[in-house]
């Protein structure tokens, strides 16, 4: 991680740096499915569903106190019983990618998740060529639990679903 990056809970006054991270991550990667990226008022509503239920929503932040990265853990499926099982996201901004921003949040994110009452993390990562992020997830103990061929297509190709857990 840059030496001045700093893990905190993420606040409201963080949606619009948030909303500008993700949308780099719409608009140029296949970690994520979507491809219209929500403005910060969608994603405000996204952060604000998030802390309502109590679940940890963190950024990472640099010297300077600018938003360089997010993670934040939801339940799995919105069923009861899931409701010990999350499913963790995490963005970095490009920028601050390789830095190890994206473990800083990730040794943040698992012991927030404990404690808001989840037991098992679920990592959904788009894109089986994504090997940065399931190198990361391998780093905190993930380990394989499926592979969905073909699941989405986006930019002109098939991408597949990769299924991680973690015991947290």
């Amino acid at each position: 991680m840059t030496e001045a990056a700093t893990i905190r809970a993420a606040t409201a006054d963080d949606v619009a740096a948030i909303a500008a991270i993700y949308a780099h991550h719409v608009l140029h990667g296949t970690g994520t499915f979507e491809e219209v990226p929500p403005d910060a008022a969608g994603m405000g509503g996204r952060f604000a569903a998030v802390a309502a239920r109590g679940w940890p929503w963190l950024v990472a932040t640099d010297a300077d106190g600018a938003v360089i990265g997010y993670a934040y853990a939801a339940q799995f499926r919105d069923r009861a019983a899931y409701r010990y099982a999350c499913e963790d996201s995490v963005y970095v901004a490009p920028g601050a990618m390789g830095a190890g921003v994206g473990a800083a949040l990730m040794a943040a994110l698992i012991p927030a998740a404990r404690a808001a009452g989840f037991r098992r993390m679920i990592a959904v990562i788009g894109d089986s060529a994504n090997l940065g992020s399931i190198a990361l997830h391998r780093r905190f103990g993930f380990t394989d639990a499926g592979r969905l061929d073909e699941a989405g297509f986006k930019f002109g190709r098939w991408v597949d679903v990769v299924f991680m857990q973690a015991a947290i």
